[in-house]
C-alpha cells in the first residue's frame, strides 16, 4: 500500500505549525506528553500532496489533527482543544479556521476510534474479512493519506499501519474479479449493444460505468486504495503497475463515446488487463473476455464465503 507520509505543501505547512507550537500544547496539557499522536490525513488535497494555489480557496488552513486515546481524551480532551485554538490564528500567512470540539472537522483534537470511525465507519481494523466489504475504497484512502507527525504511544500508527498492509487476499481477489465482471458488463458487451440499438445516450453511460471499474482494477492492481473521484487520475499517474493501461483508460475517456474506434479500444484496455492479471498470478484464463478473467480470479478465494459471492459482488 503506498499511501503513508506523502508530502506537499499543505502538509508541510501543517507540519512547521505543530513542531512550532508542539512544547506550547505539552505545556498546557503535560499530562499528554508521550501519549498524543499528531499529523494531518483524511479529506482534502493537501493530504494526498496535490494541493495548489486553487486549494486555497476553501477548507485550507495551517491546522493539523491531535489523536489520543478514548481515555485520555475523555479526561483531557477539552484542555487539549482550548489549547489547540489558543494558538496564533495565522501562521505564514494563512489564517487558520475554527474548529469545534463536539463533532470536530478535519482538524482538531480527536478520540482515535472515533477519528477513524467518522471515516472508515468503524473504529479499527475489522476482523472479519466479510466487514471489509462494507468500508468504502476512498474512505480506506483518506485513512491512509497524508503523513503522521509524532506518535510516541504509537497507537494511532497502529491502526494505520495495518490498513496500509492493504486488503485481505481473499477481499483483495473478490474484488479484482468483480470489477473484471462489471468491466465486461458495461464495456465490453453492454457499450457496442446500446450503439446497435441506436440508444447512445446509455452507450454513454456504459462507457462511464466502464471507466469506473476499470480505474478500481488499476489500484487494486496496484495494491492501492482508490481514492475520491476526484483524485483518481492524479494519484494513478504515480503508480507503478499498469501505466499503459493507464494512459489508454486516459485516452478513452478524453476521446467521449461516440468517436470511431472507441469500442477497439475498449477491447484492447481489457486484452491488457487480462495480461496484467496473468502476469500477477490472479487468472489463468486465455479469454480476453474478461467476466472468464473474473471466474479464474474466482477460483483462487479460499473463504468459502466470500467466494459464493455473486460474481459482480464486492465492489
Amino acid at each position: 500500500m503506498k499511501m503513508s507520509n506523502r508530502t506537499g505543501k499543505g502538509l508541510t505547512l501543517s507540519r512547521r505549525f505543530f513542531e512550532l507550537y508542539e512544547d506550547t500544547l505539552l505545556k498546557a496539557v503535560p499530562e499528554l506528553s508521550g501519549r498524543m499522536a499528531a499529523g494531518l490525513c483524511g479529506e482534502g488535497s493537501e493530504c494526498y500532496g496535490f494541493d495548489d494555489e486553487i486549494s486555497e480557496d476553501h477548507d485550507f488552513d495551517p491546522g493539523f489533527c491531535l489523536w489520543v486515546l478514548p481515555e485520555d481524551y475523555e479526561k483531557y480532551g477539552f484542555r487539549l482543544y482550548r489549547a489547540y485554538e489558543k494558538l496564533p490564528r495565522e501562521f505564514e500567512g494563512r489564517k487558520r479556521l475554527p474548529s469545534d470540539f463536539i463533532g470536530p472537522g478535519r482538524k482538531g483534537v480527536f478520540s482515535i476510534p472515533e477519528f477513524y470511525g467518522r471515516l472508515l465507519g468503524c473504529s479499527r481494523v475489522p476482523e472479519d474479512p466479510m466487514d471489509w466489504f462494507r468500508i468504502p475504497e476512498y474512505a480506506l484512502s483518506q485513512a491512509t493519506n497524508g503523513a503522521v507527525f509524532r506518535d510516541p504511544p504509537g497507537s494511532f500508527s497502529r491502526i494505520r499501519e495495518q490498513l496500509l498492509l492493504g486488503y485481505p487476499k481473499d477481499v483483495k481477489l473478490k474484488k479484482i474479479a468483480a470489477r473484471a465482471a462489471l468491466m465486461a458488463q458495461s464495456g465490453q458487451y453492454n457499450y457496442r449493444r446500446c450503439l446497435a440499438h441506436g440508444e447512445q445516450e446509455a452507450a454513454a453511460l456504459s462507457l462511464q460505468e466502464f471507466t469506473g471499474h476499470c480505474l478500481a482494477m488499476l489500484f487494486l492492481l496496484n495494491d492501492t486504495y482508490m481514492p475520491y473521484y476526484k483524485w483518481q487520475f492524479r494519484l494513478l499517474r504515480e503508480l507503478p503497475f499498469c501505466r499503459k493501461e493507464a494512459e489508454a483508460l486516459s485516452e478513452l475517456i478524453l476521446r467521449g463515446p461516440l468517436k470511431e474506434g472507441t469500442g477497439e479500444l475498449v477491447e484492447e484496455i481489457c486484452r491488457r488487463i487480462g495480461s496484467c492479471l496473468r502476469e500477477q498470478g490472479l487468472s489463468d484464463s486465455p479469454s480476453d473476455f474478461l467476466e472468464a478473467q473474473g471466474r479464474s480470479v474466482t477460483e483462487r478465494i479460499r473463504d468459502g464465503r466470500i467466494r459464493n459471492m455473486h460474481l459482480m459482488e464486492g465492489v
